[in-house]
C-alpha cells in the first residue's frame, strides 16, 4: 500500500451525488422559499452559524417536523443555558413513524450465530404501541425513567421508543459493562423499570449476565418492575418481554407531545477518571440534529440499509436508531466485530445489501494491518463508509480507498456523547482529504482557540463551540445548580463550549484532530497531540498498538513513554526501537521522539475502545489503578498492571541512568 501525505485528496464528490444529495436539496429549498443562496458550503455554513434563529427555524420546515412550532426558534441564546423554541411541543416518536408504515424494513436484526430477521415499520409500530402499553400498565409516564441493560439488537430499540412515546426518559448500559459499571450509572438516575437481557453473544460464546441482572437490581431500591429479555415465563418477580408486549397488543401508538427541551434520553460519559457524568438530551434537539445530521450530512434516506458497529452503551447506537427518522433501515448486530475473523461484518455488509457501513477508527486500522480485502468479500453496494472513535490516520485513509473501493465516500465523524452528534464529517459538496474530516457541520460554530481565546486557521488549537446547538445537554442528572455541568465544559473560556480535543482547521475547510487536550504531550514547550505520534508508530509492521503519555516530575523535566504491542511473532528488540526513533524522527520532529520505548502485552482502552492515556498517566504519576480509573469501565482492567512497575521505576529515576 502506497504511502500518502495529510491532505491528499483521495475522492471527489461525484457530479451525480452533488446533484441529487439531501444537502444541496435543502439548500435550493432554502433559496426556492426567498432564504439566502450560496457560492459553496463554506458560505452556507457561516450563515448557520451566524443566524442561528433562520438556520434551525429552517430545518424544522425542510423536514416538515409535526408539532406545534411556537412563535420563536431561540429563547435564549447565552451558553450554558440556551433554550430552543420554548414554545413548541412535539414528540420524537410521533415524527420517526409519520408516514412510514408498510412492509419495508425499519430493522434487520443480525447476530452472531443467527439468523437476520427482518422487522417491517408496520411490526415495528405494531411492538411499539404495545411495549408502551405494557409499560404505562406498570406505572410508567411522562418523567419516569426507563432503564436497559440490553444488546444491540430488536428489544432495545421497541423499549426506547416505547419509552420515549410515553415522554418517559430511557437510558441504556450495555451488557458488556459489569456490575459495578452499570450500578454507577443506573443509581443516578434511579430508573422505576429495568429491562434487562440474561446474556448475548460475543466471541463466539454465550456470556451469561443473569447474575450480573441480579446484582443491578439489588442496588436500584426504587426499581418497581423488572421485564426479562431472553426468558419465557415470569420467575424471581421479572416479568418476560413477550408478556409485557402481549399485555398491550392491540393498543394504537399514541405518541404523547411534551416540550421541546423535555428530556429523551440520559448518556453517560465514559467515566475513566471519576464518577460517569449522566448527560440530559432532549426530544427536540435530538430530532432536529439527527435529521439535520443523518439526512445532509450523512445523506441517508429511505433507500439505505445502514449499519454502524456499536453496543447500546454507546451514543452511535443513539445515532444509529436515528436513522430511522429519516426513512433508512437500520442494520443492528449484536456480536463481536472479529469473530470469526476480522471479514465478518465485511461478509454481513455482503450479505444484507448494506450501503452506509460504520465503524471505529480502530476497526479499520485492525483490517488493515491483518490485511483484510472487503473488496473480495462482496461489499460493492457500500455507497458511504463512516469512521469514528478516534483520528483515522493518513494510512487508515488510504487502505480504504485501496482495498474497500476507490469510489467510496470516506467519512470521518467527530463529535461525541455530551452532544450525541458528529459535529465534524461528511459533506457531499467536498472532497475527502487523507487525514481529514471534511468540513464543520451546519449549525455547529466549531473553532480552534489559542490559550488567549483567539481563533485559529491552519494551526493546533482548543476544539471549542462558540454558539450553542440545540442537542447540548439540556441538564446534567442530579446537578440542581449547574456547577457540573458549567465545570465539564465551560471552566476554561467564559460562555464557550470547551470540547477537550486539539484541533487543526486548515484553509480549504477541512479539519485534522490530533487527540484529547487533557493528555497534551508538552515536549520543551511546544505541545503536541498523541494521534500525530499513532498516525506514524502504528504504521510500522512491527508495531501492533501503541501509547504515549508525558509525565510530568518535580525539578526534572518531563518524561515521555512510548508503550507498544509488537506485532505477532516480534519482540520490542533494539532493531524496533531504532525504527520507532527514526521514523518519528524523520515524520515529525525530534521533539516527538520518546524518552524511553517499552514493550506491553496489551493497552489499555475504555469499552468503546479509547485508549486510556490519563488514568495511565496518573499511575505512572503513582495513584492507584483503582484511583486512576473507573475500573467498571475498562475492557481489559488487567492491562493496568504493567503501568504500576513501570511507574515505580520511573519515580526512583530508573530511566535517567
Amino acid at each position: 500500500m502506497r504511502r500518502i501525505a495529510e491532505g491528499e485528496v483521495l475522492w471527489t464528490p461525484p457530479a451525480e451525488l452533488v446533484r441529487r444529495s439531501r444537502l444541496r436539496a435543502f439548500l435550493d429549498q432554502l433559496a426556492r422559499r426567498g432564504g439566502p443562496a450560496f457560492a459553496g458550503y463554506d458560505d452556507a455554513w457561516r450563515w448557520s452559524v451566524d443566524d442561528l434563529e433562520a438556520f434551525w427555524g429552517a430545518v424544522w420546515d425542510h423536514f416538515e417536523i409535526t408539532g406545534e412550532r411556537g412563535e420563536r426558534v431561540l429563547g435564549r441564546r447565552d451558553m450554558p443555558g440556551a433554550e430552543w423554541f420554548p414554545g413548541a411541543r412535539l414528540s420524537y416518536v410521533e415524527n420517526l413513524f409519520r408516514q412510514r408504515g408498510g412492509d419495508r424494513p425499519a430493522l434487520l436484526v443480525a447476530g452472531e450465530g443467527t439468523e437476520t430477521v427482518a422487522v417491517s415499520w408496520r411490526e415495528l409500530e405494531d411492538e411499539v404501541a404495545a411495549a408502551a402499553a405494557g409499560l404505562a400498565a406498570l406505572g410508567i409516564a411522562a418523567g419516569d425513567r426507563v432503564a436497559g441493560y440490553l444488546p444491540n439488537g430488536r428489544e432495545a430499540v421497541v423499549a426506547f421508543l416505547a419509552s420515549a412515546s410515553l415522554g418517559a426518559i430511557w437510558t441504556c448500559c450495555s451488557p458488556d459493562f459489569g456490575a459495578a459499571s452499570a450500578i454507577d450509572r443506573l443509581r443516578q438516575v434511579e430508573p422505576k423499570v429495568l429491562v434487562a437481557a440474561g446474556g448475548y453473544r460475543y466471541g463466539g460464546r454465550s456470556i451469561d449476565r443473569a447474575p450480573v441482572v441480579a446484582t443491578i437490581r439489588a442496588a436500584l431500591p426504587r426499581l418497581a418492575a423488572t421485564v426479562g429479555v431472553g426468558i419465557q415465563r415470569a420467575s424471581d418477580g421479572m416479568l418476560p418481554w413477550g408478556e409485557l408486549v402481549a399485555r398491550g397488543r392491540g393498543a394504537p401508538l399514541a405518541p404523547l407531545r411534551v416540550p421541546f427541551s423535555h428530556p429523551l434520553w440520559i448518556l453517560y460519559s465514559s467515566g475513566t477518571t471519576g464518577p460517569p457524568k449522566a448527560i440530559v438530551q432532549s426530544h427536540g434537539g435530538i430530532l432536529l440534529e439527527h435529521l439535520k445530521s443523518n439526512a445532509l450530512h450523512l445523506d441517508l434516506g429511505p433507500a439505505d440499509r445502514f449499519f454502524w458497529f456499536t453496543t447500546t452503551g454507546w451514543m452511535m447506537w443513539n445515532k444509529l436508531v436515528g436513522g430511522l427518522l429519516v426513512g433508512a433501515t437500520v442494520v443492528t448486530y449484536d456480536g463481536s466485530p472479529g469473530h470469526p475473523d476480522l471479514g465478518a461484518l465485511w461478509r454481513l455488509a455482503a450479505e444484507l445489501d448494506i450501503t452506509w457501513f460504520g465503524t471505529s477508527a480502530a476497526f479499520l486500522d485492525a483490517c488493515r494491518r491483518a490485511e483484510v480485502e472487503p473488496a473480495a468479500l462482496g461489499c460493492e453496494r457500500i455507497r458511504a463508509l463512516g469512521s469514528t472513535g478516534s483520528p483515522l490516520s493518513p494510512d487508515g485513509f488510504a487502505w480504504v480507498y485501496e482495498r474497500v473501493s476507490p469510489d467510496v465516500w470516506l467519512q470521518s465523524l467527530s463529535g461525541g456523547t455530551d452532544l450525541c452528534t458528529a459535529f465534524l464529517g461528511g459533506c457531499a459538496l467536498a472532497p475527502v482529504r487523507a487525514g481529514e474530516l471534511q468540513r464543520r457541520a451546519l449549525g455547529a460554530r466549531v473553532e480552534a482557540f489559542d490559550d488567549a481565546g483567539r481563533s485559529l486557521v491552519g494551526a493546533v488549537g482548543e476544539l471549542v463551540l462558540t454558539a450553542p446547538m440545540p442537542s447540548m445537554p439540556v441538564e446534567l442528572w442530579n446537578d440542581p445548580e449547574g456547577a457540573r455541568y458549567r465545570e465539564s465544559y465551560f471552566d476554561l473560556f467564559p460562555g464557550v463550549w470547551r470540547h477537550g480535543d486539539w484541533i487543526k482547521l486548515t484553509p480549504e475547510g477541512g479539519a485534522v484532530l490530533y487527540g484529547r487536550s487533557d493528555a497534551t504531550l508538552n515536549r520543551h514547550g511546544v505541545r503536541m497531540g498523541s494521534a500525530e505520534i499513532y498516525a506514524v508508530v502504528e504504521r510500522l509492521p512491527g508495531v501492533a498498538d501503541s501509547l504515549v503519555v508525558d509525565v510530568e516530575r518535580a525539578e526534572r523535566p518531563s518524561w515521555m513513554g512510548l508503550f507498544v504491542v509488537p506485532a505477532p511473532g516480534r519482540g520490542l528488540d533494539s532493531a524496533l526501537e531504532d525504527e520507532i526513533r527514526a521514523a518519528l524522527r524523520s515524520s515529525l520532529s525530534p521533539r516527538h521522539v520518546p524518552d524511553a520505548i517499552l514493550a506491553v502485552a496489551a493497552i489499555p482502552r475504555t469499552l468503546n475502545g479509547k485508549k486510556l492515556e490519563i488514568p495511565v498517566k496518573r499511575i505512572l504519576e503513582g495513584r492507584a489503578p483503582e484511583r486512576a480509573a473507573n475500573l467498571g469501565s475498562v475492557a481489559d482492567p488487567a492491562a493496568l498492571a504493567a503501568f504500576v512497575e513501570i511507574g515505580a521505576r520511573l519515580r526512583r529515576g530508573g530511566f535517567d541512568e
